[in-house]
């Protein structure tokens, strides 16, 4: 008989249907255990093992290839040059001394009024987040 195994945990729902999903893209029935459970009380993920996914047994080899997969597709970065022609800012990256930066408004304005007086940059080289 082909049983039900315990195959990857989670502390979210999101993430655990978010595999879920990808695994049924790729054919592999999969089954969420103690998501209701968690979602309504989320102190008992502790004493339940948070939210389970679960696969076929002989299913098991063929999902984690997949999931694996998956994440090794998803770290893939953007590739973007060092430096630039032309940049839109007189500064580097404090951290790879890129000069391919960009504002990052998202966490200090408010429809668009800055609400701070120092701004947020970001390397697309390194990633840095850096005030200037």
């Amino acid at each position: 008989m082909n049983d039900l195994v315990k195959f990857k945990f989670y502390e979210t729902a999101l993430e655990a249907n978010r595999d879920k999903q990808i695994l049924a893209e790729n054919g592999i029935n999969s089954f969420i255990a103690n998501e209701q459970l968690i979602q309504s009380d989320w102190l008992l993920s502790q004493a339940v093992g948070g939210i389970q996914l679960q696969v076929f047994e002989n299913d098991f080899e063929t999902a984690e290839k997949i999931l694996t997969e998956y994440q090794e597709n998803e770290k893939f970065a953007l590739e973007v040059e060092h430096t630039i022609d032309n940049p839109d800012f007189d500064f580097v990256c404090p951290k790879c001394g890129s000069n391919h930066l960009y504002k990052d408004d998202s966490s200090t304005s408010f429809f668009g009024i800055s609400i701070l007086s120092n701004e947020n940059y970001v390397c697309y080289y390194c990633g840095n987040k850096f005030k200037h």
